[in-house]
């Protein structure tokens, strides 16, 4: 399956942090901010979630709700959660099957080690379950304030 920005986005269905499996669909009639991260608790994805979590009734405001996607599994997610007070659910990837579907699985250097991960990718799908923009290798500084920005001037 492959995204494209126009199409139909993806359709999923993952375990979220609080037991419940979500599916896109669910969403239908509210545009979802979905982003992709590599991993809990490190410095990027902490600093990207507490930005999303800091602009989270400005997002609701704009009928968006935001959901976070990694491999990791439910109960480092409901800690990530806990610690941060992150007001959105987080999705688990374990077999980084939607990863795929949405082409950000990729392969990744660092320090010289190669190793397949997350490329840090968000995702704006409208009410009707389209894709209307993506924004790839993000650079954390800057990005949650130019995806508000982008709802509001766009949808």
């Amino acid at each position: 399956m492959s995204v494209e920005v126009g199409k139909k986005a993806p359709e999923f269905e993952m375990q979220a942090n609080n037991g419940e499996i979500i599916k896109l669909s669910d969403f239908q009639g509210q545009n979802v901010v979905l982003y992709f991260y590599p991993k809990d608790m490190t410095p990027g994805c902490t600093t990207e979630a507490c930005d999303f979590r800091d602009k989270h009734e400005e997002f609701k405001d704009v009928n968006a709700v935001i959901l976070g996607v990694s491999p990791d599994p439910v109960d480092k997610h409901q800690k990530f959660i806990d610690k941060h007070g992150l007001p959105f659910l987080l999705l688990v990837d374990e077999d980084h099957k939607v990863a795929e579907d949405y082409d950000v699985w990729k392969l990744k250097k660092n320090f010289g080690k190669e190793y397949m991960g997350i490329e840090r990718s968000t995702f704006l799908i409208d009410k009707e379950g389209n894709l209307v923009k993506e924004w790839r290798k993000v650079r954390v500084k800057g990005h949650v304030d130019e995806a508000l920005e982008y709802i509001h001037e766009n949808m």
